[in-house]
């Protein structure tokens, strides 16, 4: 182990660039290396519309996070060859404070070289988790150092008195070390990646807040929660002035602890980006989606984080972080589109920081691909033999891999096409609804299209002699279709068990839609290549996905009648 003192790193660094034309770890590398960087990893937006730009191009983040505990070396064989059975070309993994500062000053960071190495060799990005003042609300991943000196780095005090896991926001020993320690890691990854941004993505903190209290009660937290709420925050909110509980009333105390953690964390994030601005992003220990239900702050969820209650805090607290991320672990289809709903906003790129990995989720990739994400990344995909059920799956195994597999097959071929047709054009996706019922998508002023489920691929369901006799499987909702707009008649279509018919607009009179061409192909090289028509029985009922990998272009055409 490599025990680097602070004050020694940037003498030994600049040594390291002296003696080296190229970083060490691009060296070990089976990939060609770069003669001259390519453009750094950043978020653009445009007409609400989001993309993440890597090497210069839009990028769709197809992710799976690993387990928490296999940031390891030795655990990583059991990470990559779950990340490859997926199809993923991201993977999310923690880099804990306590793993690169194990003593105060000194830094060991051959864990994020041999991650970033073999992440290289198996042609993946990646995005670093930060474990710090806050991993699922709790300071378990700090040094030892920080996690056990309590009056050095206090905890946050609940308001009958006692003393939280939780660690205050309104510590500045606490900020300072962690901003030191996250500062070191971003120098660091501007060392060995900086021409090569295998890491394309940050997440300072994780799910961040606390739970068994509202927010912060010590002293120091009383006496700035009488103060006037910041203007900046009025203005945003369009609120008079007052202190915070004059202004937010029964909110007080949960929107000032949130504004209390966003400010903390955005002065984390804005000194690692002042020295490598790689984007950043937050994720929310998720609150109930519906918004006529009591839920409480510090019992149902962590009260302070990104939760779709207090993102326009964030958006003022935080200006460094680039977006805020839900995770979402309900499996019912009402709840969990109705969180995309929240935080799918003009001011808020959309992606799914963590879902859950039992089969049912993997339908609601085309739903959230559809509404312009810019990835999704569920979590606990390794084969470390560890199952996180009742949240995820129960058994571990390719067998669990699959039905992530099978969706991402679909887009991994055309991921940077997707990627731009998201942020360029028009995207469309849906995935089957509990209860398997039919949609509707509106595609403009010309176009429609319905997908249905529970159907075979040849004929209307009334032809069965069994109303019973449905495909198997079906009983499962895992279906779902997922469109892009090439051009005014023309869509880039593909699903998985499902039924996709297009008609005219109710707005269109005296004409119907007829497919004048549907084509099954592939991407070379960004290139359309086509490999089969489709027509006759392949057309005559619909377009019938089933669990075969098929990528359509669609040309539609109209006649009078």
């Amino acid at each position: 182990m490599t025990l680097i003192p602070r004050q020694r790193l940037r003498c030994l660094t600049l040594a390291i660039a002296a003696s080296f034309a190229v970083v060490p770890i691009a060296q070990t590398s089976a990939a060609p290396v770069r003669t001259a960087p390519s453009p750094l990893p950043h978020i653009v937006h445009k007409n609400g519309k989001f993309a993440l730009m890597v090497d210069g191009a839009p990028y769709l983040i197809l992710g799976g996070q690993a387990n928490n505990s296999s940031n390891y070396v030795d655990v990583l064989p059991s990470v990559w060859s779950a990340i490859r059975d997926m199809k993923a070309n991201t993977l999310a993994m923690p880099v804990a404070w306590e793993q690169i500062e194990p003593e105060e000053g000194k830094f060991d960071f051959k864990w994020v070289d041999e991650l970033i190495r073999q992440a290289r060799q198996n042609d993946v990005r990646l995005c670093l988790l930060w474990f710090g003042t806050w991993k699922n609300t709790n300071p378990n991943y700090t040094p030892a150092w920080v996690k056990l000196d309590n009056r050095r780095f206090p905890r946050l005090i609940k308001k009958d008195g006692k003393t939280s896991n939780a660690l205050s926001p309104h510590a500045k020993t606490t900020l300072n070390a962690d901003i030191a320690a996250y500062s070191a890691l971003m120098k660091h990854l501007k060392e060995v990646d900086g021409q090569r941004h295998t890491v394309i993505l940050m997440q300072p903190e994780n799910e961040p807040g606390v739970f068994g209290s509202v927010r912060d009660y010590s002293p120091t937290a009383n006496a700035l929660f009488q103060q006037p709420v910041p203007q900046a925050l009025l203005t945003r909110l369009n609120k008079q002035p007052g202190t915070w509980e004059q202004v937010f009333g029964a909110d007080a105390d949960e929107f000032f602890h949130a504004w209390s953690i966003a400010s903390y964390i955005d002065q984390v994030a804005a000194a690692g980006k002042a020295i490598y601005p790689l984007p950043t992003y937050v994720n929310a220990s998720p609150r109930d989606p519906d918004t006529t239900k009591k839920s409480v702050p510090g019992l149902f969820y962590g009260s302070g984080g990104p939760t779709w209650n207090v993102i326009d805090i964030y958006k003022v607290a935080a200006p460094h972080i680039d977006f805020l991320s839900p995770d979402i672990y309900v499996p019912e289809s009402d709840a969990y589109e109705a969180q995309l709903k929240h935080y799918r906003r003009p001011d808020n790129a959309l992606y799914i920081a963590e879902s859950g990995s039992k089969d049912i989720y993997a339908r609601y990739i085309f739903t959230v691909l559809g509404q312009g994400a810019i990835g999704f990344d569920p979590f606990g995909f390794d084969y470390t033999g560890y199952s996180n059920y009742p949240l995820g799956a129960k058994d571990w195994g390719p067998e669990a891999v699959k039905p992530f597999s099978r969706v991402y097959s679909l887009f991994a071929p055309m991921a940077r096409e997707w990627a731009r047709l998201s942020f360029e054009s028009e995207v469309y996706g849906v995935s089957e609804p509990d209860d398997h019922s039919a949609q509707d998508i509106d595609l403009g002023p010309v176009w429609a299209a319905k997908v249905s489920y529970r159907q075979w691929e040849m004929g209307e369901a009334y032809w069965l002699r069994k109303k019973d006799d449905l495909p198997k499987g079906s009983d499962v909702p895992g279906g779902g279709v997922a469109l892009a707009k090439l051009s005014a008649n023309e869509y880039l279509v593909t699903g998985q068990n499902a039924r996709l018919t297009f008609s005219v607009s109710k707005n269109v009179k005296d004409r119907a839609a007829i497919f004048e061409r549907v084509e099954e192909g592939r991407f070379v090289n960004g290139k359309w290549v086509m490999s089969r028509v489709w027509n006759g029985d392949q057309t005559d009922y619909g377009l019938n996905f089933t669990n075969r990998p098929v990528i359509l272009k669609v040309k539609l055409g109209a006649y009078i009648f």
